[in-house]
């Protein structure tokens, strides 16, 4: 077939989130060691057209928006033929327990320098 399926796609956002994370922010290793993780609560996609096999894909990931619990990242992912994909993701920030926490003040302050920028 060669192409590359749909549900790929969405691991792609989320190695393009971690990434924009450690270059940006922090490693996503410093969450999780302070007991912190970003739980994703919702996932946009939109399919302009499909990538082929072996294809070298670009990730362009930037933070939209950032509030006291969640945060919002978008993306594009493009290939050698075009735009293949717009989406976005949201995400809670959640312990190690599961439970929904607030991002800590200084961080979430950095984040929304991010967004802001």
């Amino acid at each position: 077939m060669g192409i590359v399926h749909h549900s790929n796609y969405i691991r792609y956002l989320e190695l393009g989130r971690v990434r924009f994370l450690a270059e940006r922010h922090r490693p996503y290793t410093e969450y999780v060691a302070a007991g912190l993780h970003f739980a994703v609560t919702r996932v946009e996609c939109d399919y302009r057209r499909s990538a082929c096999f072996d294809e070298e894909l670009s990730i362009c990931t930037w933070l939209e928006w950032v509030r006291g619990a969640s945060l919002r990242m978008a993306y594009t992912i493009a290939g050698p033929r075009g735009l293949l994909v717009c989406a976005a993701t949201e995400h809670a920030m959640a312990s190690d327990t599961g439970r929904v926490r607030r991002i800590p003040p200084a961080w979430r302050e950095e984040l929304a320098r991010l967004a802001a920028g």
